[in-house]
């Protein structure tokens, strides 16, 4: 059973820096992209950063310059690096796997989402 475990979320002030990990789980055999996305109270959920297997990356123009997404393949793990916090980064952040196989079925490409981890900047 594949499992996404996010953590590192917090309470941070204005203009500090959060580090979340994700870490999947459950015989993977690869992964294409993995990304992170988040949805703060009211709103719907938006692509904050992905990267493919292969280290390229994009990011929302919202976090450009400030957030650094990164993966260690070898540990199935998606890191996201967050500087200069703002008050409107507040949200519940997910991690997101797509493009899943598993070693026990690797013919089989799903796509799954970790439960979520909260931000919240102070000001």
């Amino acid at each position: 059973q594949v499992q996404l475990v996010e953590s590192g979320g917090g309470l941070v002030q204005v203009g500090g820096s959060l580090r979340l990990s994700c870490v999947a789980s459950g015989s993977i055999f690869s992964i294409n992209d993995m990304a992170w996305y988040r949805q703060a109270p009211g709103n719907q959920r938006e692509l904050v950063a992905t990267m493919t297997r292969g280290g390229s990356a994009n990011y929302a123009d919202s976090v450009k310059g400030r957030f650094t997404i990164s993966r260690d393949n070898a540990k199935n793990t998606v890191y996201l690096q967050m500087n200069s916090l703002k008050p409107e980064d507040t949200a519940v952040y997910y991690c997101h796997a797509g493009g899943l196989r598993t070693r026990i079925d690797p013919f089989f490409s799903g796509d799954y989402w970790g439960q979520g981890t909260q931000v919240t900047v102070s000001s």
